[in-house]
């Protein structure tokens, strides 16, 4: 999963500023990112507070590291049904 330089207080912080009038592409000048990516973490971070986000990101890195082992596990599951097919056949 993709690092952020930026963490959950910082982001939610200069989401803040948003919400109390500052320009976003002044913001986004100052703080060395895009505009669209103001615009796309305040779809994401929009009335979080910051141990929220915190907890948000605890998720979604535990939810990558559950299909990572979903996907570990998809071979050594279609290689038993195709043995299972195989000694079906056989009888």
């Amino acid at each position: 999963m993709k690092r952020t330089r930026f963490t959950e207080g910082r982001i939610i912080a200069v989401l803040k500023e948003v919400e109390a009038g500052s320009k976003a592409a002044e913001l986004a000048r100052r703080h060395g990112v895009s505009e669209a990516t103001i615009y796309n973490r305040k779809v994401k971070y929009d009335r979080l507070e910051e141990s929220e986000a915190k907890r948000l990101r605890a998720l979604e890195n535990e939810n990558a590291r559950l299909e990572r082992l979903l996907v570990d596990a998809m071979p050594d599951n279609a290689g038993l049904k195709n043995l299972y097919v195989r000694i079906g056949e056989a009888r």
